[in-house]
């Protein structure tokens, strides 16, 4: 049994894809392909590409950015049952927002909980961090009241919160909050939102998460 392993670990969409239709095809005989990648879309796009070739897959988690995806591979399968180029192109996404469609943070204070402050804004750091790591990120993230702060200069949270605008996380700021607490000239990540939009985005939510 022929066996081939791709490193596609760093590699921008669509690349783990391309490169594992190009070792496919490169099969002799019957065998087992083995993708490593670092994120959990390459893992769903490699999964895809294998259906759409009518390949057995599977994809598994080995740690922090590390998942392995193994693909049975039938000989000649590449020339006689891929898709056309076109379609198949159609079908990879290189977003994460189709994983985080309707999914809304909402921070309402720059603290967590009740009690001693301090505490409050410990735990809501924490959160915010903790929210970076997970596998299915929010599609927005809405910060008012007080909650304002946090997506301003001098924010513990600033970087957690620029490390999920660049995944494409939708960060929104109440910007009647943001003239409240006199900090709209702070404002370091995000958007300016209203109330009309925070209403909207919340009425649409598939889920709301309030901490």
């Amino acid at each position: 049994m022929e066996k081939k392993i791709v490193d596609a670990r760093g590699l921008a969409c669509p690349l783990p894809v391309v490169n594992a239709k190009k070792a496919v095809g490169e099969f002799q005989e019957n065998g087992v392909l083995t993708v490593l990648v670092d994120n959990e879309i390459a893992v769903q796009n490699l999964q895809k590409f294998a259906s759409q070739k009518g390949l057995q897959a599977a994809g598994e988690k080995k740690g922090e950015k590390e998942y392995e995806v193994t693909i049975q591979v039938a000989a000649g399968v590449s020339a006689a049952s891929a898709p056309a180029e076109e379609a198949e192109e159609e079908e990879i996404s290189c977003s994460p927002d189709a994983r985080k469609k309707g999914l809304v943070v909402v921070l309402s204070a720059n603290v967590m909980g009740g009690g001693e402050e301090k505490l409050g804004k410990a735990l809501m750091k924490a959160f915010v961090f903790a929210l970076t790591k997970q596998d299915a990120l929010p599609e927005t993230v809405m910060c008012y009241n007080s909650g304002a702060y946090l997506t301003c200069e001098g924010s513990d949270s600033l970087e957690d919160f620029k490390a999920l605008e660049a995944e494409g996380v939708n960060i929104m700021t109440c910007g009647t909050c943001l003239d409240f607490y006199g900090i709209k000239e702070k404002l370091a990540v995000g958007t300016v939102t209203n109330m009309y939009d925070i209403v909207e985005t919340m009425e649409n939510a598939k889920s709301v998460i309030r901490p």
